[in-house]
């Protein structure tokens, strides 16, 4: 079963969306599981202080070593195998292929950053993978790692209703997915493209990868490459 645990300030944001829907289903029936550690309680003194000035300077608050360290000693002792994942905006950018690497794992281990980041000691000796979500900062690393984990679970099997719904989906063959149509037969003056309506399988997988040519030149030709 693919485990998740997650590292963070505000534990009472999960699981959020991640429990509704056929995510949450998929956790009701036990084909994955979701725990959230308070940092905090790995705090030494009396007003749970997690973090510490930047060392040579500048605005902000760095999340210590030392208390990070226990936490993921804690929820991650040496004998697990799951990957351990730093939320980062100068990290490596999550893709399907990542998501799906991480569905066919045991879980992971997921640190939610704040202020202005994490001590690199940490990071190079719990052996962090830094991963981003896009090229923008947030206030902190939970959102990400809802992104991440929804990326995720539902790539795992029984998670969504039919497998095969997500084998032309935008990504998994390297292209985007062509455009979707259903009823009714006309809206607004606009009518569903006859070639999805004639019957012809092999016409409309045509029509559908031409789609998908088309659509990934003009929005993310770098994927064409």
């Amino acid at each position: 079963m693919f485990s998740a645990d997650i590292i963070t300030l505000f534990p009472e944001l999960f699981p959020g969306p991640l429990g509704a829907s056929v995510l949450g289903r998929g956790m009701n029936d036990g084909l994955w599981s979701l725990h959230a550690t308070q940092l905090r309680d790995f705090a030494t003194d009396r007003h749970r202080t997690v973090d510490d000035t930047p060392s040579g300077g500048g605005a902000g608050m760095v999340l210590r070593p030392d208390i990070l360290a226990q936490a993921i000693d804690t929820v991650a002792p040496p004998d697990d195998l799951r990957p351990r994942i730093l939320m980062s905006p100068r990290g490596k950018p999550l893709t399907q292929a990542r998501a799906h690497e991480l569905a066919t794992g045991p879980g992971a281990v997921i640190v939610c950053g704040r202020f202005e980041g994490v001590d690199q000691r940490v990071i190079e000796a719990r052996q962090l993978e830094e991963v981003s979500i896009g090229d923008y900062v947030l206030a902190g690393g939970e959102v990400a790692a809802m992104v991440l984990l929804e990326a995720v679970v539902r790539l795992i099997p029984g998670v969504l209703g039919a497998p095969d719904s997500r084998d032309e989906e935008s990504f998994e063959n390297g292209l985007l997915e062509y455009p979707q149509y259903t009823r009714p037969q006309t809206f607004e003056g606009r009518d569903i493209p006859a070639v999805l309506t004639s019957g012809d399988h092999g016409r409309i997988a045509k029509w559908r990868h031409q789609q998908s040519l088309e659509l990934t030149q003009a929005r993310r030709p770098d994927l064409l490459k």
